[in-house]
């Protein structure tokens, strides 16, 4: 016998993503603000002086991504059910990627689901961790690998938010943005050469530019089935330096600049890229002094990493792989000798010799 339970139906998960001021946000019920001390010292009271709800709450969690722990969600959670907030009660992430992902994670959560916006304070997540609904937290064997896909209600984008950010911080920004042109588009990434972002109106043209991006490849693969698995190009490599200097060497960014070294290396081995464009990807990168060396300790070991990488299946490791300035490839055909090889690259006492 069999019963079948029909469930077909659509969802309209759309929201708007404002870029400017911060403009006057009204909720109906409750209202829980999840952010750090460095950024509610910075930037809480603009955004209480935007907000209008009926009981504003305040949670607030250590800085930094060794934080981002399911002990962390654990107390976010808490301190939710210790305000009653109910399903119809939001939560605002106010913050960058760690608290864009973990506030996500975390409505997704309570109640089995409450609405929550994104208020991005950094590049990075005001350019790409704010924008497409990827929440979770990190374990032992790796990034993000619990979590869940939770839409925000919408994503408020307000670039005068960046005028306190350190150096470091604006650099692991431009590495997403420099993603985002070469895997998509040719023109914006010479733009981005031509271009100081740190001049004039600049900054602000390459926010709209990288979250229009981010934008179109989200509505086209939403779940990460294909297209959108492109936007990971330099996280394959880059996760795996995270994890093997426990995420307190470098910021997010950084390992991502270092993973699009290291990528552009595979592509050019296997001819998808010429060695002059991978230069040029270089050069970008370091205008904004972001790393561009990782001194892998054992290459057999960070191979193995590659196998809990989210995109890759049973014995098939997937690697996103630039295919010039502008295009990129999805493959899992890359032979264990060719990346073990250009891996080996990636070591001090090679360099040495």
């Amino acid at each position: 016998m069999k019963i079948d339970i029909t469930l077909k139906r659509m969802i309209d998960d759309s929201y708007p993503i404002h870029i400017g001021g911060l403009p006057p946000i009204e909720f109906p019920g409750k209202v829980a603000i999840l952010t750090n001390p460095k950024v509610a010292g910075l930037h809480l009271p603009k955004l209480l002086g935007s907000l209008k709800a009926k009981e504003v709450y305040i949670i607030t969690i250590p800085d930094g991504e060794q934080y981002k722990t399911l002990q962390t969600i654990e107390f976010i959670l808490d301190r939710m059910f210790d305000h009653r907030l109910n399903r119809k009660s939001s939560l605002i992430a106010f913050g960058g990627g760690v608290i864009g992902d973990m506030g996500g994670f975390a409505s997704s959560l309570y109640n089995r689901g409450i609405d929550f916006i994104q208020i991005p304070t950094t590049l990075l997540s005001q350019v790409d961790a704010s924008v497409g609904g990827k929440t979770g937290v990190n374990n032992r064997f790796g990034k993000n690998l619990i979590g869940a896909f939770h839409q925000p209600r919408a994503v408020y984008i307000d670039p005068t938010f960046l005028s306190t950010l350190p150096e470091r911080e604006f650099g692991a920004g431009v590495a997403e943005i420099v993603k985002m042109a070469v895997t998509f588009n040719r023109s914006f990434f010479e733009w981005l050469e031509a271009n100081d972002l740190r001049e004039g109106e600049n900054l602000e043209i390459a926010i709209k530019q990288a979250v229009e991006t981010k934008a179109r490849v989200v509505e086209e693969d939403e779940k990460e089935q294909g297209l959108r698995a492109a936007l990971n190009y330099g996280h394959t490599f880059g996760h795996v330096i995270e994890n093997e200097t426990a995420y307190a060497t470098y910021l997010h960014g950084e390992s991502v600049a270092i993973g699009m070294v290291m990528a552009n290396d595979l592509a050019s081995q296997i001819g998808l890229m010429h060695v002059d464009e991978a230069e040029r990807v270089k050069a970008v990168l370091g205008k904004y002094n972001l790393p561009l060396f990782y001194d892998i300790p054992d290459v057999e070991k960070f191979y193995q990493a590659f196998f809990l990488d989210k995109k890759s299946a049973d014995s098939a490791i997937t690697f996103i792989l630039p295919h010039g300035i502008g295009d990129v490839e999805i493959t899992d055909t890359v032979s264990p000798e060719t990346v073990k090889e250009v891996l080996g690259r990636f070591q001090t006492k090679v360099l040495a010799v």
